[in-house]
This record gives structure tokens, C-alpha cells and sequence, in this order.
């Protein structure tokens, strides 16, 4: 797998070599949030890393503007009781966009001991299991999109320029002071950055960083959007993945390219006459199959809908096409390719990774489990 299976010693010779003085103790919420706690590092190693801490678990229903959602489980009734967190050392990166910082992402648990049934984290790993039960391991890499933007005198933000530019490399050299540090950032945290290009908004952005095992990509993704707002805020910026922030304007998506690997690391989806074969159909087939359940996930806020409209690059219906960016399931496939993989193109850019990704891998496992039939390719 592509996790870096670092140690809790070996993250405590990185933070010695880097000057790392607080270690954040991190989890993601419900809407793929970071929470959780800033420990000094001699503290972080001398209990935390292997004894873990604990957080309330009203965390898990705090919605996006931090109010608190009545819930079967977490309540005001059950007094919001303690939630134990457990380091995952294989987790572990270092900030440094912010110099003296480390993060690692923990394991959530509930009084009894058993993983928490509202921690994100751990609804992916039930699914990632599940792939594997069928011999199967998967492959996942996310492109978030955002704009970056000012703030005006009447506390609206406005795109930093306001035309739209796409992929060009001569228009505003000002935001691209502030995308060589996030790029910076986002690598010094560990994420494979690839590129970086203007989208079809005015200062509309993807950072694209490579594939990783299911859950690194996910967290990749938690990080790269906390990342990329910090670093903004360093330049008197911000930075918003909203998927519709403004309503004339192309929304943002957060794409989530899947593959699979076999049982000896090759690509599932390989197919030598250039179409998908058997096992990709099928996992396309499940996506198609849970595509409602899987955009009501991609869409988590009031917001997100308003970025599904006709004739943008936001699918309207359930349909899937070969390297077609108008459709809701892209398959990738090039003869004799290692990276054949589908694209699923229909959430937004607030989505939560863990969740979003795991009812990928729910979908795709139903289809292959099913053996689901593949409708007719959509050819406009």
C-alpha cells in the first residue's frame, strides 16, 4: 500500500529533526472537519502517541456553523460523553507551512471500546475491508477545486481576479505567489503535489496531488483543504471550497478518481481493448446503481446543490462515458495502462472525503458483489 508506514518512533526522529514543538492530535468531524487538540510534543510522546486522549463526542454531530444537532446517539440526555482518540503514527505529517507543527489522525472509540459508529474514520476502513474481502485493494486520488479570493470593504469576498483565466500561466502573478506556497505546503505535509492550474472560474484553483490507499487519500484531502485556507489567510487571501460560491460563476467539485489492485499490485481495471473490462463495468455499474445516495454524500450542505445545472461540468444525470468530463462516472482507460481508473464527477468541493470515498468503494463493491449490468455508454 502507498501509506508510508511510519512508527511512533520514527515520527518522533522527524519532529526531533524539525524543530516540531506541538504535535496536533486530530480527527475528522462529520463534514470532514479537523477537531481535536494541540499537545506539546514531550507530552504527545511521553503519553498521548501510545495512551491516546479523549474529546467530547458532540464533535461528531456539530454542524457547519458549529451548532449542535440533536441526535439518537449523541445527546444533550447522554451528556455528551468522552470519546477516546488513538494515534494512527502511519498518519503522522508535518506542517510546514507553519513551522514547528506536526499533525497525526486518530482512531475514535466509544466507552466500550469499539470504534466510534459516528467517526468517518472508521465508516471508510469498514469499506476499505470490504474491498479487500474481494481480494481487491483500492486505489484513490481526490481533486478539490476552490476559489481564491479578497475580502471588500462590505465583508464580501470577490474572486482575486475577475475574469476567467483557465490554465493560464501569464495572468496574475500575485495569486500565484500564494499557489507556490500551498503547493509548497501541501507537499511538505506529504501529498505527492503534481500540478497546479486555474479552473474555468475567475481565480478558480486545482491543486492535483497523486493517488494513495483509500484512506491516506482521504485524509490527503482533509488536509489539503485546511492547508490551502491557512496559507491563504499568510497572504491576506481566503480561500472557499463552496461548491456554488458565486451563482454566475462555474461551481467547484471534488472529483474522486478509484482503482483497484490485485491481488499482485496490477491494475483490476486493465483491459488491452481500450474499454472496460468485466470488473470495471461492474464497479461502474454500482456507482450508477447508488449514484442518488452517492450525490446526497457530495452534497452535504444547502450549498451543494445549487451546483448541479445543465451544461456545466456538474453531471445532471446518471450516465457514464469514456474520458467524458460531462458525465457522472469517467472511465480512464488506455490499452495496456497501469492508471485505468473512474472518475466519479458529481460531488462538491465541502464534501467529507472519508464518507464521500467510502460509499464509492460501498457502490462499487454492491455492483461487483450483485454483478450489476452496466448500461449503454452516454455519447453527448
Amino acid at each position: 500500500r502507498l501509506m508510508i508506514e511510519m512508527t511512533n518512533d520514527a515520527f518522533r526522529t522527524r519532529c526531533d529533526e524539525a524543530d516540531i514543538h506541538t504535535v496536533e492530535v486530530a480527527i475528522g468531524d462529520t463534514y470532514g472537519h479537523l477537531r481535536g487538540k494541540r499537545v506539546p510534543v514531550d507530552r504527545y510522546f511521553a503519553e498521548v502517541a501510545e495512551g491516546g486522549a479523549s474529546i467530547a463526542d458532540a464533535v461528531f454531530i456539530l454542524n457547519v456553523c458549529d451548532e449542535l444537532i440533536d441526535h439518537e446517539i449523541v445527546n444533550m440526555d447522554n451528556g455528551f460523553l468522552d470519546t477516546q482518540i488513538l494515534p494512527d503514527p502511519a498518519s503522522a505529517r508535518l506542517l510546514t507551512h507553519r513551522p514547528g507543527y506536526a499533525l497525526v489522525f486518530c482512531d475514535s472509540f466509544d466507552e466500550h471500546g469499539a470504534p466510534h459508529v459516528l467517526a468517518p474514520r472508521a465508516v471508510l476502513a469498514a469499506q476499505v475491508e470490504r474491498c479487500w474481502a474481494l481480494g481487491l485493494d483500492p486505489l484513490v486520488a481526490t481533486e478539490p477545486e476552490f476559489y481564491v479570493c479578497t475580502i471588500a470593504d462590505d465583508g464580501t469576498w470577490v474572486p482575486v481576479r475577475p475574469h476567467i483565466k483557465y490554465s493560464s500561466l501569464t495572468d496574475a502573478p500575485d495569486l500565484e505567489q500564494v499557489l507556490a506556497a500551498m503547493r509548497s505546503g501541501l507537499a511538505g505535509a506529504g501529498l505527492a503535489v503534481e500540478s497546479s492550474n486555474q479552473e474555468y472560474g475567475p481565480s478558480q484553483i486545482e491543486v492535483n496531488h497523486g493517488p494513495a490507499d483509500a484512506m491516506r487519500a482521504a485524509e490527503d484531502c482533509i488536509l489539503y483543504r485546511s492547508i490551502v485556507k491557512q496559507v491563504a489567510e499568510q497572504h491576506g487571501m481566503r480561500a472557499t471550497f463552496m461548491p456554488k460560491p458565486f451563482t454566475e460563476q462555474s461551481g467547484s467539485g471534488l472529483h474522486v478518481h478509484t482503482s483497484l489492485r490485485d491481488g499482485d499490485g496490477g491494475n483490476a481495471f486493465a483491459d488491452s481493448a481500450g474499454a472496460p473490462n468485466d470488473l470495471m463495468g461492474l464497479w461502474v455499474a454500482g456507482i450508477l446503481e447508488h449514484a442518488p445516495a452517492l450525490t446526497l454524500l457530495g452534497g452535504p450542505t444547502a450549498n451543494g446543490p445549487r451546483r448541479i445545472r445543465p451544461y456545466t461540468f456538474a453531471p445532471t444525470h446518471v450516465h457514464w462515458g469514456l474520458d467524458n468530463r460531462t458525465v457522472l462516472a469517467r472511465c480512464i482507460v488506455d490499452a495496456g495502462s497501469t492508471a485505468n481508473r473512474v472518475e466519479f464527477r458529481s460531488a462538491g468541493a465541502d464534501a467529507n472525503p472519508y464518507l464521500l470515498i467510502a460509499g464509492i468503494l460501498a457502490a462499487g463493491c454492491d455492483g461487483i458483489e450483485r454483478s450489476l449490468e452496466l448500461p449503454p455508454m452516454s455519447e453527448g
